[in-house]
């Protein structure tokens, strides 16, 4: 069994032809995954990457409790990469990311708990110059 937060790790991780398998997998197991990239030295550009791609995918609806449960998962998954600190170009820093988005049940079956979004990011961040970055993963998970 394969939980909402450890699919979205796992795919953020992937190549290409493990991302196809993990792809079958969970439309199996009823969940809804993207996978995406940005870069920035602004945290601006990061949230919006990933804001405009659930909103363009359907992953949520334009209602608040949908949005809020989104930005929360974003804000989460933007803490574990920046190690709870926030901001990235004030200090001299950036940010290559792939991004994943996930949305089902917490655990496949279990529709009683209702819908959860995941978020995840995984890439190199540091100061902006090539050479001088370190691998960063961060998850932030709520209920819709």
């Amino acid at each position: 069994m394969i939980s909402l937060g450890k699919l979205a790790i796992l795919l953020v991780l992937q190549d290409e032809t493990e991302e196809a398998l993990l792809r079958q997998r969970s439309n199996v197991l009823g969940y809804r995954i993207y996978k995406g990239k940005v870069g920035s030295m602004d945290s601006a550009k990061i949230f919006a990457a990933v804001e405009t791609a659930a909103k363009r995918e359907g992953f949520i609806s334009s209602n608040y409790r949908e949005e809020h449960a989104l930005y929360h998962s974003i804000l989460e998954a933007y803490q574990g990469i920046c190690r709870g600190h926030s901001g990235l170009g004030n200090v001299m820093r950036s940010a290559g990311l792939l991004f994943c988005i996930a949305r089902g049940p917490r655990t496949p079956g279990n529709q009683d708990d209702g819908d959860w979004i995941a978020v995840t990011m995984y890439g190199y961040m540091g100061a902006p110059m090539k050479g001088f970055e370190h691998e960063v993963l961060g998850l932030g998970m709520n209920p819709i």
